[in-house]
């Protein structure tokens, strides 16, 4: 049911997503939204400190990607609550294979509206992700030119999408609203059952908009410094968006949702 709900996706899969994205959130060339949550589990006996996280509780994590349909394309599911979300994505297969360029995404290729450079076809996440080739992250610090707050909003508005993903699990299945008193085995066996059948409900039945507005039960994984650099190139990618957000794909709303 897995290989039914949460396909490998093909190119042209990739294509419908980025469509997905540019359509309802107005970001281009988005191939899905990243983060991560912890997931409460009852103390495992002689884990010691590995499922204790930085909210002082126990846990393990759940890194997932989504699409702009409020499903799941990608899950890793299980790993040490002490852990944050760049070092999970960092390890993750999903990662890997993004790195090797075995995900099949489509090629770089112009943005609307524009015919200078052919760009890379991206994922958004937060501060936690580190700014890569294929990983957009919001410009950090204060006192952000206006030009990198529109980013930052913009960027927000496609990322939102897995927020709303998370609650809309959480709150279809709410075995999620209390600590998880099984095994850790069981417990990834239970999150991963439910990231399945919450694909396959969501197309079946679609969703509430309630549901999709809090997180229940999830709490936002701790955020670590990643041991990857922002490479120069991947620091224009994120400049050339900035600037196509400022000047050229221009929402009418967005100077009023930053002030």
């Amino acid at each position: 049911m897995k290989e039914q709900c949460i396909p490998k996706p093909t190119r042209e899969k990739w294509l419908e997503i980025a469509d997905g994205f540019l359509k309802n959130a107005n970001y281009p060339h988005c191939l899905g939204a990243i983060d991560g949550k912890h997931i409460r589990v009852i103390k495992p006996q002689h884990s010691g400190s590995l499922y204790f996280n930085y909210k002082h509780f126990f846990s393990i994590q759940l890194l997932a990607m989504c699409d702009a349909n409020y499903c799941f394309t990608f899950v890793d599911i299980g790993d040490y609550g002490k852990n944050s979300d760049s070092s999970i994505f960092t390890n993750s297969h999903f990662y890997k294979n993004l790195s090797s360029t075995k995900l099949d995404l489509p090629n770089p290729d112009f943005l609307p509206q524009k015919n200078d450079y052919k760009i890379l076809y991206v994922i958004v996440g937060d501060e936690a992700f580190g700014l890569s080739f294929n990983v957009m992250r919001p410009y950090g610090g204060k006192n952000l030119t206006l030009k990198k707050r529109i980013h930052n909003y913009r960027l927000t508005r496609a990322r939102r999408y897995i927020e709303c993903t998370f609650g809309i699990l959480s709150n279809k299945w709410r075995i999620f609203h209390r600590p998880l008193n099984v095994s850790i085995d069981f417990a990834v066996d239970i999150v991963k059952a439910c990231t399945v059948l919450h694909n396959f409900v969501r197309v079946l039945d679609g969703y509430k908009h309630e549901d999709a507005l809090s997180v229940q039960g999830f709490y936002d994984a701790n955020v670590a410094k990643t041991g990857a650099c922002s490479a120069r190139s991947a620091t224009a990618i994120r400049d050339y968006f900035a600037d196509y957000f400022m000047n050229t794909d221009i929402l009418p709303w967005q100077n009023s949702c930053i002030m």
